[in-house]
């Protein structure tokens, strides 16, 4: 094995430390992509109106459906490419990545144009204040003639994270997002654009992030011989990537859908809401940072060891990553709960919308110990290449403990967002019951295909 090869490889040595090594710079992206969010609804709440702040708010929401949609669907290039590594055929692992810049290509354009025309229903599904309507809809409509760059940046993404890299995409999403702090300074703060300034930051700082991801690449190259020849449309592995992609874009889309759906409900409720849901979604990017690295991780990691027929060693990958995420998740939990007016306060200038947005969060303090154990098993499962029962938990979870709990607890005399928040820690409960389930299943099946083995040999 070349020093090279050795870089990438999640099959051989310490499982703690090549796991933590790998979810760090992942976890740093994620910090990243959650401040690039986070400084939209900052600038905006400092120079703008609470009607700005809900229209943010209620569109970087719709934005982030997207962009989890498409995230997702990557991951299947992510998962084929990581177990085609492991399994050492690196001639298929170049034809999945070209067939899928490709695939990607295609996707973006048509989510583009779906965007153009659909923006103004999809703002009043979401039962958007009225004073912040037509602000969102400038807002999303400007965002959505970035799709292509979203797309650009999750493929690129996906592929040095198949491939053991987690610093390209973390130095990519770093340029992206000092670009969009400048932006957002020129156009909201100088200019006095508001939320369609800061929609027009957030698009060129992505069309930054692309260049740089495409140079950085070309600079580092491959663990694999890769042509514009590799680049075609290959039906088998295009059909390969959505059976593992569809199911986990499909979960992490109609999870969002679901908090649009409970965002409508809470918007429902009027303008201060509506803003302080707003500013507690953007806190609660940053609280659930750490389990989501190690979900994202696991996924490359357990790729390649069960491309190697190495099971044990990925479900020790599994422990680990619960026990570091769950001692980060009862330290913010603790935060979020007795001091989250205080980082609420980061977005907002306005006392009630500070109060709303620390009443959710104290739901969501429960939530941060419960998703150490989800987000984990999920990175798992992934990794198997189980993606159609994540998205069965995850469709079980919204749709039938989330959106019904929040609904009914909407409908008192006197209904807060603390209680509406609980939905959000009981689906997260129901899921983890599932999923344990799941692993005993999946592991016995792993012993029992170990064993066949063994008797053939």
């Amino acid at each position: 094995m070349t020093e090279k090869d050795e870089k990438i490889s999640f099959t051989s040595g310490k499982i703690a430390g090549k796991l933590l090594l790998f979810a760090v710079p992942v976890l740093g992206a994620l910090f990243l992509q959650s401040l690039y969010g986070a400084v939209d609804l900052l600038v905006v709440g400092q120079f703008g109106t609470a009607a700005d702040v809900s229209a943010v708010a209620t569109g970087t929401m719709m934005m982030q459906t997207i962009t989890f949609i498409i995230a997702g669907l990557a991951m299947g290039t992510t998962i084929q490419m990581g177990q085609s590594l492991g399994a050492g055929k690196k001639e298929k692992a170049a034809d999945i990545v070209g067939t899928s810049i490709l695939f990607f290509i295609l996707l973006s354009a048509a989510v583009t144009l779906i965007m153009v025309f659909m923006t103004r229903p999809f703002t009043a599904i979401m039962k958007t204040p009225k004073e912040a309507f037509e602000k969102t809809v400038s807002y999303v409509h400007i965002c959505s003639a970035g799709t292509i760059f979203i797309t650009g940046y999750n493929i690129l993404g996906s592929v040095f994270r198949g491939m053991g890299d987690a610093k390209t995409p973390l130095v990519t999403v770093l340029v992206s997002c000092i670009a969009n702090i400048a932006g957002d300074l020129v156009f909201v703060a100088a200019a006095g654009l508001a939320a369609p300034g800061a929609a027009i930051a957030t698009v060129l700082s992505q069309a930054m992030s692309v260049v740089f991801c495409i140079t950085l690449a070309k600079r580092k190259g491959l663990p694999f011989d890769f042509t514009r020849r590799n680049i075609r449309w290959n039906p088998k592995i295009v059909a390969s990537v959505c059976k593992t992609g569809i199911p986990i874009s499909l979960q992490d889309g109609l999870v969002t859908i679901s908090f649009l759906v409970i965002a409508a409900i809470i918007n429902r409720l009027g303008l201060v809401a509506s803003a302080g849901v707003g500013v507690a979604e953007r806190v609660c990017a940053f609280i659930m940072l750490v389990p989501i690295a190690f979900s994202q991780s696991l996924s490359a990691f357990v790729a390649q060891n069960i491309g190697a027929q190495k099971f044990d060693r990925a479900r020790k990958a599994l422990a680990c990553a619960i026990a570091a995420s769950l001692v980060c998740g009862v330290t913010m939990g603790t935060i979020a709960f007795f001091r989250g007016n205080f980082l609420a306060m980061i977005f907002s200038k306005d006392d009630a919308v500070i109060s709303a947005a620390h009443s959710y969060l104290k739901a969501y303090a429960i939530d941060t110990l419960f998703v150490s154990f989800l987000f984990c098993f999920i990175g798992y499962f992934n990794g198997c290449g189980k993606t159609a029962f994540v998205m069965m938990q995850g469709i079980i979870g919204a749709f039938c403990v989330r959106i019904p709990v929040s609904y009914a607890m909407s409908l008192g005399e006197n209904p807060t967002l603390f209680r509406i928040g609980l939905a959000t820690p009981s689906s997260t409960f129901v899921q983890i019951l599932l999923c344990a389930i799941a692993f005993a299943i999946v592991s016995r099946s792993q012993k029992k295909s170990i064993g066949a083995v063994s008797k053939k040999g």
